[in-house]
């Protein structure tokens, strides 16, 4: 599949596949500036990116699991959805758990990024079927 992406900053760079597009759903997302994140901050960092999602189809950003595992780095609307209507420059929502400031510079990668498919839907309202669960909630199955 071609997707039609867009620089819209000198410093940006495109997505990539670290191992290939065989082996990751995710592509690395890169910072477009350098951003300093102080303990308890949370900063929308640019990618310097835009992009054309062809109708049904949503591109989902993610945290990467190396900044979270050692700089406690996240992203707190995962997965974020950009919608197939948006052309603005992508911009990543990412917050300092940790202790230290965190300093992000251009290039280094921030998120990553999923382009999935997705269902459209019309509600029909109506008596809903009985299940086993019922309306067991939180919880429900156990420990």
């Amino acid at each position: 599949m071609k997707i039609r992406i867009k620089r819209v900053r000198e410093t940006s760079a495109l997505p990539t596949y670290a191992h290939g597009p065989d082996e990751d759903a995710g592509m690395d997302l890169y910072a477009a500036v350098d951003s300093l994140l102080a303990p308890g901050e949370t900063r929308l960092v640019p990618t310097g990116i835009s992009i054309e999602l062809p109708p049904g189809y949503e591109a989902q950003i993610r945290p990467r699991s190396g900044l979270a595992l050692k700089h406690q780095l996240t992203l707190p609307n995962s997965p974020a959805t950009i919608d197939p209507g948006y052309r603005g420059e992508i911009q990543v929502i990412v917050h300092n758990f940790g202790k230290e400031p965190y300093q992000i510079r251009a290039g280094d990668r921030i998120a990553q990024l999923v382009i999935a498919r997705y269902e459209t839907v019309e509600w029909e309202e109506a008596d809903l079927n009985d299940s086993l669960r019922g309306g067991a909630g939180f919880g429900s199955s156990g420990r």
